[in-house]
Order: C-alpha cells, then sequence, then structure tokens
C-alpha cells in the first residue's frame, strides 16, 4: 500500500531536521549567521579529512532523500524537498568535482566566522566574546590543516593575493577591533577578556605565519619554481555550477543567448532615455547613439560623494526610498532596525556593497547592517575620482534601492516572516532570487518615477538604472564567456567600457572579480528575468490585484528559487 501524504510529509520533515541538525555539526560557522548559536564556538574542519567525512556523510543523506515519494508531499514540503535535495548536491559537487578548497586559499580565511559573532547584539558582549575565543583558539589548527590541503597544489594566484589582504583584515579584526570591542564593554566582559587574552597571541602568530606562507608561495610562483593554476573552471564546471547555484529552468547556453540579445534591447532603451532626458531625437547611427549616453552619463557623474559623505549619503539615500515605497503603496514595508555602516576590512575586495541581514533563523531582535565599502587607503586620487564618479550620487541612489528598499533589507524582512514547517527554505534561500528581486526593485522605483535626492530628477535615476541594467546583463556575459569560453582581459573591458560606458575602474574591478568568483555575477541577471517574468504572469492572471498585492505575493514564500514560487503563489 502506498503512504499516506500526511505519512510521506511527516517522514520527511523528521529526515529533513535530522540532514540540518548534522548540516550544522559540519558548518557551525553557517549556523551562526542564520541564527543557530549553539555551534558559536566552534570552526568547521575543512581538513583533508573533514571534507572527505562530509563527502561521504552528504552521499549518505541525498540517499536516503531520494527515497522519498516527493510526488506526495504537500506543496510547501515538495518545494523545500527540492531546495534540500539540491543543496546536497551542491555541496557534494563543490568538494569532489570543484573542489576550490584544494586551489583558493580565500576560503581558509577565519574571518567571517570570527567578524558575526561581534557585529551583531544577539547575545551579551560576554558570550558572544567567549565564543569568540572559542573559535580563537581554533584557528592555529585550522591554518595548519589548510597548508596541508593546500600544499602540492597549484594555486589560483588572483585568489591568493585576495586571501594575503583579507587574512591581514582578519588580523584587524583580531587585534584592533576586539580591542574596541573590550573597552566597550568594560566589566560586561567578564571572563571572556582573560579567555581572549589566552588565546590571542597563538592566533594573531598563527594568522601571520599563514600569510607568510601564501607569500612564499606567490612568490615561487612569479620565480617560475611552481605553477598557478587559471582561476577558469572550465566550461563543464561552470555549467554544472551555474545549474545548481541558480535551480532555474535555463542552462549556460540559453543564458548567455538571452542575455546577449537583451544587451541590445536595453542599449537601444537607454539611448532613447539619453535623447529624451536631452530634447534631442534618438540618433541612427550607433556610434553617434553611445556618444549621446556617454555625454548625458558624463553630466551626471559630476554629482558626487566622497569618502567623507558617503555614507550618510546612503542613510539619507534609504530614508527617502521608505518614504516613496509607503507613498506610492508598492509592497507592504516593515519598521525592522536597520543601520548604514562601513563595510569591514575582512569583507572588502569584491563588492561595493552589501546587505547583511538577521539569520533567517534568528530569535534576537537584531538589526540589519547596509554595509559601504569606502575606498581603500593605499588607491591614487585619480582612481578614488574614478570610483566615485562612477557611483555618483544618482547611482548611489540606485544602489541603495538595490541593497535597500524595496531591495535585500525589505525584501528579507518579508522572507524572516514566513514559515513552513521545516526550516529549510530559511537556510537555503535562492541567492538568484533575492538578487532578481532586488534587481527588479530597482526597475520598479524608476518605472514610478522615483526622483532621488529631495527634488532630484527622475530622468537621471532612470538613466543609472538603465546603466544598471546594461552592467547586470554584462556581468552574466563576462561570467558565461570567462569561465566557458575564454573570454580575454582586453575583450572584457572593452565589453563593460565601451557596451557599459563603466569607468576603467569599476571595469577592471568586475574583470577581477569575474576571475575571483563564478555563477554568481549571473544570479542578478537570471533571477531578475524570473522575477520579471512571474510578476507578469501575476497580473495577467489577477488583473484585480494591486501592485502591493501583487509584490506581496511574490515575496511571501520565503526566498526560494522562482522555479518553486511559481507553484506556491498558485
Amino acid at each position: 500500500m502506498a503512504e499516506s501524504s500526511d505519512s510521506t510529509d511527516s517522514t520527511f520533515e523528521r529526515l529533513a531536521a535530522v540532514i540540518l541538525d548534522d548540516l550544522w555539526h559540519h558548518h557551525p560557522d553557517w549556523a551562526g549567521e542564520l541564527g543557530l548559536h549553539e555551534y558559536d564556538a566552534r570552526l568547521p574542519d575543512h581538513s583533508a579529512s573533514g571534507l572527505a567525512a562530509q563527502s561521504a556523510w552528504l552521499a549518505e543523506r541525498a540517499g536516503e532523500l531520494a527515497e522519498i515519494d516527493t510526488a506526495t508531499l504537500s506543496v510547501q514540503n515538495r518545494a523545500d524537498a527540492a531546495i534540500l535535495a539540491t543543496q546536497l548536491e551542491f555541496m557534494r559537487f563543490q568538494i569532489e568535482e570543484l573542489r576550490e578548497r584544494e586551489w583558493n586559499p580565500a576560503e581558509a580565511n577565519p574571518g567571517v566566522a570570527l567578524y558575526t559573532l561581534l557585529a551583531r547584539d544577539y547575545a551579551p558582549v560576554g558570550t558572544r566574546l567567549t565564543a569568540f575565543a572559542g573559535r580563537l583558539a581554533q584557528v592555529p589548527a585550522a591554518l595548519a590543516a589548510n597548508r596541508a590541503l593546500l600544499a602540492g597544489k597549484p594555486l589560483s594566484r588572483i585568489h591568493v593575493e585576495l586571501a594575503i589582504g583579507q587574512f591581514a583584515g582578519t588580523i584587524e579584526l583580531v587585534g584592533s577591533d576586539v580591542d574596541a570591542e573590550l573597552a566597550a564593554a568594560g566589566d560586561s566582559a567578564g571572563d571572556a577578556r582573560s579567555t581572549l587574552d589566552a588565546v590571542r597571541p597563538a592566533a594573531v602568530a598563527a594568522l601571520e605565519e599563514h600569510i607568510a606562507w601564501l607569500k612564499e608561495r606567490l612568490a615561487a610562483g612569479d620565480a617560475g619554481e611552481e605553477t598557478f593554476r587559471d582561476p577558469r573552471i572550465g566550461a563543464g564546471l561552470f555549467a554544472k555550477k551555474l545549474s545548481l547555484t541558480l535551480d532555474a529552468e535555463s542552462d549556460a547556453a540559453a543564458i548567455l543567448a538571452r542575455a546577449e540579445a537583451d544587451l541590445e534591447r536595453v542599449a537601444g532603451e537607454i539611448a532613447t532615455a539619453a535623447a529624451e532626458y536631452e530634447g534631442v531625437a534618438v540618433p541612427e547611427a550607433a556610434d553617434e547613439r553611445s556618444a549621446l549616453v556617454r555625454r548625458v552619463l558624463n553630466r551626471l557623474a559630476e554629482a558626487a560623494p566622497d569618502n567623507d559623505s558617503i555614507l550618510e549619503y546612503g542613510r539619507s539615500a534609504v530614508l527617502q526610498q521608505i518614504a516613496f515605497v509607503r507613498e506610492h503603496d508598492l509592497v507592504t514595508v516593515y519598521d525592522d532596525p536597520y543601520e548604514v555602516a562601513a563595510m569591514p576590512e575582512v569583507n572588502r575586495g569584491v563588492a561595493v556593497a552589501y546587505c547583511d541581514p538577521p539569520g533567517p533563523l534568528e530569535t534576537a531582535d537584531v538589526q540589519t547592517i547596509l554595509a559601504i565599502s569606502p575606498t581603500p587607503e593605499d588607491w591614487t586620487q585619480e582612481r578614488v575620482d574614478s570610483f566615485f564618479r562612477e557611483y555618483n550620487l544618482h547611482m548611489l541612489q540606485n544602489l541603495m534601492v538595490h541593497e535597500a528598499m524595496p531591495g535585500h533589507l525589505l525584501q528579507l524582512q518579508h522572507s524572516r516572516r514566513f514559515q513552513s514547517a521545516t526550516p529549510v527554505r530559511a537556510a537555503m534561500g535562492s541567492g538568484s532570487f533575492v538578487e532578481g528581486w532586488a534587481v527588479y526593485a530597482e526597475e520598479l522605483m524608476a518605472r514610478h518615477g522615483y526622483p532621488g535626492d529631495g527634488d532630484g530628477d527622475p530622468a537621471a535615476v532612470r538613466m543609472q538604472q538603465l546603466k544598471m541594467q546594461l552592467r547586470m546583463i554584462i556581468n552574466t556575459i563576462l561570467d558565461g564567456r570567462v569561465h566557458g569560453h575564454g573570454m580575454t582581459e582586453d575583450q572584457a573591458m572593452a565589453l563593460m567600457m565601451e557596451r557599459g560606458f563603466q569607468e576603467e575602474g569599476e571595469a577592471a574591478g568586475k574583470w577581477r572579480r569575474a576571475l575571483l568568483s563564478s555563477a554568481q555575477l549571473s544570479t542578478y541577471y537570471v533571477g531578475y528575468t524570473e522575477v520579471s517574468d512571474l510578476v507578469r504572469d501575476l497580473r495577467t492572471a489577477h488583473p484585480e490585484w494591486s501592485e502591493r498585492q501583487v509584490h506581496d505575493a511574490v515575496l511571501g514564500h520565503g526566498s526560494p528559487a522562482v522555479r518553486y514560487l511559481r507553484d506556491l503563489v498558485a
């Protein structure tokens, strides 16, 4: 006799709970980020033996999950079962096929796992600092195990350089940042002060030793004494990683083809917007259209912030955006706490800004951190000026729409309010959906005439939003062509600067990011197309719904991939 649906649902929910509990033992840092703090004093075991044990465990649990007849599950559990199966497959792929921990030393940096314990007031400072000391005590052994894992294997040069800079940021975190935390805590730090004093010297020495070792590997490679590996992962691995990362219907070739077609479409839209901005006809010649767009963008870039004003301007932008979203009733807005802060050194080197929300399983009342990265101190004034021309005041408005309102900040507030029978969806949200919604939010605000700063110009914001759309599409093309088709740096720079109207510094940074990451740059575009298509279909199916009802429906089921969201909304 076939198992009843209720019984199958119960079986899945019990198995999911067991899998997740085991997963947090393998990834205590991930558990802490989610808001499960019983693992806060531990670091993950990413030694060779630890990775082998995790791979065997993943295979066993995936087999158990595959035995469940998912067709008989409830709609909610069916989505969670598919999400969990994909995540287990992805983790196993990373260990057994991609093997990035064997060539990317930045993966071993304990800085983020340590930083999360300082950044959030989820528990008394003494409790958090004691957990910090627990993780810190494990740093020497973890780094020694990483050197053993990397020994004799060709490393990616660009990832070694990134690791050296980020490990230096971790030393600063362990030193001056902890000192500042202790000073602020005073007597409330309790016994954590002496516990930290007992483990800090060995941890700092281990971090310095590891940096020195990485520099020796870098020098040996530069001298031809050992070989660097290409940071590109190749067409086969890229296609599989992209499929697992996106959990989407389209494959790598179809995504690249659609992106290249959309590049032409948006290029036409930004030329039309530039012509309207200047009150002229759209030129017929391609080079004249390009010159018109560049002329308008250059004029807008003259309104630029600097390192002293960028954070305050970001704070002001979020307040303006909250008021605009409420006034136009675009989506339900919540009053959860947040702050705009400078990005910590340990997280710099890849993104300009990010939204760091409370863990989806966090029970304490903690704020979302909207981080913006100032320019590094060692940059030339010319490079700094180029950066702020790219992230001018109009572009910064668009960026904060993406990161804050109604982008990541608001979407993740909606996501935290969703409750399911298992925490699978909360723990394993789709990056493609999260980024896709944020890009859709940029378009939504521009379409409604968001003016930006005070009595600003909606046409200026629209120009920057279209420029960001060009960048998003080009990022997807870079992602696919760099890792799967051997795109050169010259080709990439020409594409970004000529077709995407990017400053040279921004383009150089994105080339670096394309090499440092794979599949992540595509999440924005694929997620955007999927969210846009879903919103269009919901409006067609429910013409009686207001715009807020449509958007609340899209945001009302956590953060699953859109392929599952379609069934959940229905």
